[in-house]
């Protein structure tokens, strides 16, 4: 075999490889149309969350975007948004009115600033989020998945602890009603 052939055979199976960010996009869509139950693990005081059932749906899944309802008891006006493109992704919070009308604080996020690892994605707030929410400017959310579960973290810089979220991926429950804003399926 020549050097030539060798080298690009050898070229091509490093492209072939899929990134980290490929990766976890990948396990994250065989979750589409799952919903799974979760519990709050850490936690920053927020009392919206005390004592509520926590559900998320990966309800909408296509080539570069997954929409996940994230429902918090009766509130279904949550939903992350994650989008892949060039290599990154990137995660918006979608807020909605009962009506289905959007709040006037949605579409905050970030993108993550590599490739990350195949099982963790991390989302430093974007200069949207920093206009939007000045507070949350340092914002960093994290999102981890492996086999058995996926959790959503969130860390404000300069503040004492985190929050996370933890779903048992094991376990896929009851597929919830459709969140505000959605049309029932």
């Amino acid at each position: 075999m020549k050097l030539s052939t060798i080298l690009f055979l050898l070229s091509f199976t490093v492209l072939a490889q899929e990134t980290p960010a490929e990766n976890f996009w990948k396990q994250l869509q065989e979750h589409c149309g799952n919903s799974y139950e979760g519990i709050i693990t850490k936690d920053l005081g927020n009392d919206d969350f005390a004592n509520k059932k926590l559900l998320m749906h990966v309800r909408a899944c296509n080539e570069n975007e997954i929409k996940i309802p994230f429902f918090v008891g009766e509130n279904k006006s949550r939903t992350w948004i994650l989008s892949f493109k060039n290599d990154r992704i990137q995660l918006k919070h979608d807020h909605r009115k009962p009506d289905g009308s959007e709040d006037k604080i949605t579409q905050y996020g970030g993108t993550a600033p590599n490739t990350g690892l195949s099982n963790v994605q991390v989302f430093p707030a974007d200069p949207e989020t920093a206009a939007l929410l000045p507070a949350a400017a340092t914002n960093v959310w994290w999102i981890s998945l492996d086999e058995d579960f996926f959790t959503y973290n969130l860390k404000r810089m300069g503040r004492e602890g985190h929050f996370t979220v933890k779903f048992d991926l094991s376990n896929p429950v009851a597929t919830p009603v459709a969140p505000w804003g959605w049309k029932a399926k």
